[in-house]
C-alpha cells in the first residue's frame, strides 16, 4: 500500500485519538512508516483534532492497550500476537487487520508509555460500553497462551481502573474467560446466595449493559465482537437456571 493511502487510512477513522499520549505513539509509528519527514509533514497538515468516538479511536486504543498487556509478563508471545491479528482479522476483514497489524507491531516495538495518561485520555473521551469492550478484549489477549499470568492480571486491573471501570465490572469481564458455577455468579456481579428473582434482575441488568447495540456507532465490527460478552452473559445464566432447576 502506497504510504499516502496508508496515512490517508489512519486519520479518515481517527478523532479525538490525534491528540495526547495516543497521538504521541501515532507520531512514533509514522516517523517508521515514513521513508521522510516530507511525509509526516503532508500527513500532519492534512489532519485536524476532532471530537466524538470513532472507530479508529477505539481501534487505536485497542492496539496500545494490547501491546501494553503483551509486554506486561516481560515477553512477546507469539500466541498473543497471532490472537491479536486473528481478532482484527474476524472484526475488520483481512485487509484492514493487516494494515491494524502493521501499527500495532510498530507499537509493541515502541519505548515504554504511561498506562495512566493512556487511560486517562479513552477515559476522557470514549463511552463507558466502548471501554468494557476494550477490557473484555484485553483479557482474551492475555488469555491467548493458554495461561493468564499474574503480572497480565495486574496490568489489566490497573488499566480498568484508570478507566473508571468498576470493581465488579472488573470482575464480570474477568470472570467471563472462567467456566465454571462460581464464575457465573460473578458475570451477573451477584452472590451464590441471591435469591432467584435477584438472578433474574441480575440477569436483564448485565444483557442490558453488554448489549451490542451500545457500541453500534462504532461500526459493525465492534459490535460483532461485543457479542462475545452478551453469549457470556446469556451462558451464565443458562448454567444458574439449570444448577438451581429453574
Amino acid at each position: 500500500m502506497a504510504k499516502k493511502k496508508y496515512a490517508k487510512w489512519i486519520a479518515g477513522g481517527l478523532g479525538w485519538a490525534f491528540g495526547g499520549p495516543i497521538g504521541g505513539i501515532l507520531g512514533f509509528v509514522l516517523g517508521n512508516l515514513y521513508d521522510n519527514q516530507e511525509d509526516i509533514k503532508d500527513f500532519q497538515q492534512s489532519t485536524q483534532q476532532r471530537y466524538g468516538t470513532r472507530s479508529g479511536d477505539f481501534e487505536v486504543s485497542l492496539l496500545i492497550l494490547s501491546a501494553q498487556v503483551i509486554k506486561a509478563d516481560g515477553k512477546v508471545d507469539p500466541k498473543e500476537l497471532d490472537y491479536v491479528r486473528k481478532h482484527f482479522r474476524n472484526m475488520f476483514g483481512e485487509a484492514r487487520a493487516e494494515r491494524s497489524f502493521k501499527v500495532f507491531k510498530q507499537v509493541v516495538n515502541s519505548s515504554d508509555v504511561s498506562t495512566r495518561q493512556i487511560c486517562l485520555q479513552i477515559r476522557s473521551n470514549m463511552e463507558h460500553p466502548s471501554r468494557l469492550q476494550l477490557l473484555h478484549f484485553l483479557f482474551g489477549v492475555a488469555g491467548a497462551d493458554g495461561l493468564v499470568s499474574e503480572s497480565e492480571v495486574e496490568k489489566i486491573h490497573t488499566m480498568a481502573r484508570y478507566l473508571g471501570i468498576s470493581e465488579p465490572d472488573y470482575i464480570s469481564i474477568r470472570s467471563m474467560f472462567y467456566n465454571d458455577i462460581a464464575s457465573d455468579y460473578k458475570v451477573l456481579e451477584i452472590e451464590r446466595s441471591a435469591a432467584d428473582d435477584q438472578v433474574k434482575k441480575a440477569y436483564r441488568k448485565m444483557a442490558m449493559k453488554y448489549h451490542p447495540d451500545k457500541v453500534q456507532h462504532l461500526g459493525e465490527e465492534v459490535q460483532k465482537g461485543a457479542e462475545e460478552k452478551f453469549k457470556r452473559v446469556q451462558k451464565a445464566y443458562e448454567n444458574i437456571k439449570k444448577e438451581r432447576g429453574l
